[in-house]
C-alpha cells in the first residue's frame, strides 16, 4: 500500500469535516422539528384573549405615563414661573 502524502491526508480530513458539519445541521433540524411537535399551541380563542389583555395593559400603561408626564410638566412650569417672579 503506497503511503499518502500530506496533501492527500489534508484533503480527506477536509472531506470528513464537511460530512460531519452537514450531519450536524441535519441533526439540528431533526431535533428542532421533534421539539416543535411537543409544543402545545394556543387555540384561536386563547390568542384573542391574550391579545386583548396585552392591548388593555398597554393602553392603561400609556394613560398612566401620559398622566405622570402632564403632572411633571405642570410642576416644571410652576417652578419656572415661581423663579421668574
Amino acid at each position: 500500500m503506497p503511503e499518502e502524502n500530506s496533501e492527500q491526508k489534508k484533503t480527506k480530513q477536509r472531506a470528513k469535516k464537511k460530512v460531519k458539519g452537514s450531519n450536524r445541521i441535519a441533526k439540528w433540524f431533526r431535533e428542532m422539528r421533534s421539539e416543535l411537535r411537543k409544543v402545545v399551541w394556543p387555540t384561536p380563542k386563547q390568542i384573542l384573549n391574550n391579545t386583548l389583555v396585552s392591548l388593555s395593559v398597554m393602553v392603561v400603561a400609556a394613560i398612566v405615563i401620559w398622566a405622570l408626564d402632564q403632572v411633571g410638566s405642570q410642576i416644571f412650569h410652576a417652578i419656572l414661573l415661581f423663579r421668574v417672579r
